[in-house]
């Protein structure tokens, strides 16, 4: 029988890593329910995570996919937008759906989307809610504050696998970043969370994009 393009989109290949940091990155996700993944733009931190998402929801390993991230870098609450919560936040999610579409396939995704499979949650509504058996990607989570990040933390089954991805050099609090503190009581109490840590030397795009990245990173702009 002939492969048609729908049934390589239902069964891509596997993720390839690109680096060795990015080698870590996949198998800590392989072994671990929580991991924190650290590090500047271009290598790779959001296009795994959002593989990886797709891939468990497609493979029916997970009943749902939460996406959250704290809305700071507009310097406006969310009600100033117009549209639901789920429209306000979805253009700072992005990166991360677009991964999915693309994984899934554009038909799929929407089905997942409807069915309710795959949700989009402002983290400012996040509390109240509790997860189970499902991916929850907190991204920018350098933005979050301590009681923030504690919130979150606590709400999340044993059933369920956590993604924190952030930069604590980028963080735009003038408070301690709660992902700072997350990282402190990690290393500080040796919990068995891995943490793995980008550099620019595991910026994997290419040409003048990754120039201006570490350009941009070098002089701390």
């Amino acid at each position: 029988m002939h492969r048609t393009r729908f049934d390589e989109e239902r069964n891509p290949a596997p993720i390839q890593p690109l680096t060795d940091k990015q080698g870590q990155y996949l198998d800590a996700l392989a072994s671990s329910s929580q991991v924190i993944v650290l590090g500047p733009a271009g290598t790779g931190k959001t296009f795994i995570a959002g593989t990886r998402a797709a891939d468990l929801l497609r493979q029916r390993r997970i009943s749902k996919v939460v996406i959250t991230r704290p809305n700071v870098p507009s310097g406006r609450s969310l009600g100033f937008f117009p549209g639901t919560l789920e429209e306000k936040i979805a253009p700072w999610v992005a990166p991360l759906t677009e991964t999915m579409k693309e994984r899934m396939g554009a038909a799929a995704f929407d089905i997942a989307v409807k069915a309710g499979d795959i949700e989009v949650v402002p983290f400012e509504v996040m509390r109240g809610r509790t997860f189970k058996n499902c991916l929850v990607i907190l991204d920018e989570a350098q933005n979050t504050t301590t009681p923030e990040i504690k919130m979150f933390l606590t709400r999340i089954g044993d059933d369920c696998q956590v993604i924190i991805n952030g930069d604590v050099s980028q963080t735009d609090l003038r408070e301690t970043s709660g992902l700072r503190t997350v990282i402190h009581l990690v290393k500080s109490r040796m919990m068995a969370i891995p943490i793995v840590e980008f550099t620019l030397d595991d910026i994997v795009r290419s040409g003048i994009c990754a120039e201006w990245v570490k350009a941009f990173e070098e002089e701390r702009l």
